[in-house]
């Protein structure tokens, strides 16, 4: 499978790792050698590999290739690029092992009915099995994985003294950060940055798992210390149908294969059923938090929940009390406003106390991880001259809600937002969106986010449906055609002293999609530029 988003990745591997005997993995996982149009089968006796990988743009010499069907296309047309690249032997389905023959003759080639499902496992046995050198966590759920994992990242990094992540906005391994294709890399990558990360003396993981990664195996072959849960809200229906089904992949990371134990938020129903679910099998332990109501201990003892959160007006963070179990108090500061931020940070608190770090390391690292990338990033400070200016990544209906009310909490004047809405996704959370933002925020600039192959005008549409069910008139809501940036620009130029405006949908996002092209654009620098045109540096 050929994505060219994996180069950057290629320095993302080990150096010295052992290779392995291709013979002894065909052996392991029921790999069969494939039959070749004279009657014979291919050879691996003699074979060793150093590595696995999934991508014909990032292969190695003498790795494996494993060549994967795809949605559109199957990894076996890009095997010639791969066995050119270096690789020793191809592992794909038995449809693509006659492509591989003919394309690549004289390439030894192995089949499994699902190569998909044991390309992880295959690839921690020849890493070495990475992951057991490093205290590992996992955070899945709609909304807040990256800001939880980047809260883990500091605490990790307190308490290992360095940490590996990889997740939406980066691959990092000591000095070593990529930009990120997607929220979990495929399996190979995942595993030999693990690898790279035991090599290197880093001590700890910390990793975001989407709902399309358990799916999609891109987590088989690793168990994680401790796997988290955020909440779960509309989004992804297009991969998934229906919401429960999205909470059955999510509920698929919960399991003796994926995870040691479990902290689960059941702030929403969803995560109410999935602590259920989870404590009903008795396969792993799990801890409930509640951090949106305050809440005494559950019957079985194992909830903790949150009190007292406050949002300071001046640096924009919330200070909190987390209660346990066996009757803690554990006073914390979360650097980001509302209780959506304090949720993600009682989380990452929970997952870390239960992977063993103390909980004084863990609340002083927690209060200096701030500023994360395109999740409520400040881009300015309101300082009597300038506004506060936010880049943000909410774009679902319920993230909209919740973070449009937590910057309410520090905002004396107006509130600006500045959003649009993703083409070729779930269509029917754009006037949900639209809605939220008319009934929320006092001025709207509707603009375009990543139409892809959609009409831009026809999700603007959509959005703007949503916003004239709560205000019909249209008030104070502008609507900017012609290019993501002038809309960041406009909503700096309306943002006054006492006023805040966030930009929200892409956060992170260095590309925007549109047709075909991925054209190059992120949302905190042109708002920096616009907040320099405005008030210049700061004093």
């Amino acid at each position: 499978m050929s994505n060219h988003a994996y180069e950057s990745a290629a320095r993302l591997r080990p150096q010295r790792c052992a290779p392995t005997p291709l013979s002894d993995l065909a052996r392991a996982f029921s790999l069969t050698p494939a039959r070749r149009e004279d009657g014979g089968t291919d050879s691996v006796e003699a074979l060793e590999v150093s590595g696995v990988s999934v991508d014909s743009g990032d292969v190695a010499s003498g790795e494996l290739f494993t060549a994967l069907p795809g949605f559109k296309t199957h990894g076996a047309a890009y095997a010639a690029e791969a066995v050119a690249a270096g690789a020793v032997a191809v592992l794909t389905d038995p449809a693509g092992a006659e492509r591989v023959h003919a394309d690549c003759p004289g390439t030894p080639v192995l089949t499994h009915p699902d190569p998909r499902a044991v390309a992880g496992p295959l690839a921690a046995a020849v890493y070495h099995r990475p992951a057991e050198h490093l205290l590992t966590t996992a955070v899945t759920g709609t909304n807040g994985k990256t800001t939880t994992s980047y809260f883990l990242d500091a605490i990790l990094t307190a308490h290992r003294g360095a940490c590996m992540i990889a997740g939406t906005v980066e691959l990092r391994v000591g000095d070593i950060s990529v930009e990120s294709p997607r929220t979990t890399v495929e399996a190979p990558v995942l595993q030999r940055m693990l690898a790279l990360a035991a090599e290197e003396g880093v001590g700890a993981a910390s990793l975001e798992a989407s709902s399309h990664a358990i799916v999609l195996h891109r987590l088989d072959g690793l168990v994680v210390d401790v796997a988290g849960f955020t909440n779960l809200q509309r989004d992804h229906l297009d991969f998934h149908q229906t919401m429960q089904e999205y909470l059955d992949a999510k509920a698929q990371l919960f399991t003796p294969e994926h995870a040691r134990r479990a902290v689960i938020c059941v702030d929403d129903e969803w995560g109410a059923q999935l602590a259920e679910r989870i404590a009903a099998s008795g396969q792993i332990p799990v801890d409930r938090v509640r951090a949106y109501t305050e809440h005494a201990a559950g019957p079985d003892g194992t909830d903790w929940w949150v009190s007292d959160a406050a949002v300071s007006m001046t640096d924009s963070a919330t200070t909190f009390t987390l209660h346990g179990p066996a009757g803690e108090t554990i006073a914390a500061a979360c650097p980001l406003p509302g209780l959506v931020n304090v949720q993600n940070a009682a989380l990452a608190l929970v997952m870390a106390i239960r992977a063993g770090v103390p909980a004084q390391t863990a609340v002083a690292a927690l209060a200096t991880a701030h500023n994360i990338p395109g999740r409520m990033q400040r881009i300015s400070q309101r300082d009597g001259v300038r506004g506060t200016c936010i880049v943000d990544f909410a774009h679902t209906p319920d993230a909209m809600e919740l973070t449009l009310k937590a910057v309410r909490q520090i905002t004396p004047g107006r509130l600006i937002v500045v959003f649009g809405s993703d083409g070729d996704r779930d269509r029917g959370k754009r006037p949900l969106l639209g809605e939220v933002c008319a009934r929320l925020a006092d001025v709207l600039v509707v603009t375009d986010e990543n139409p892809r192959s959609e009409d831009p005008q026809s999700i603007r549409d959509a959005i703007l449906q949503g916003v004239r069910a709560a205000r019909p008139d249209l008030r104070d809501v502008e609507e900017i055609t012609t290019w993501r940036g002038d809309a960041v620009r406009r909503g700096v130029e309306l943002c006054g002293p006492q006023d805040t405006v966030i930009v929200t949908g892409k956060g992170h996002e260095p590309f925007l999609e549109i047709a075909d092209e991925f054209i190059r654009y992120n949302d905190a620098p042109v708002m920096r530029e616009a907040v320099l045109a405005k008030w210049g540096e700061p004093a």
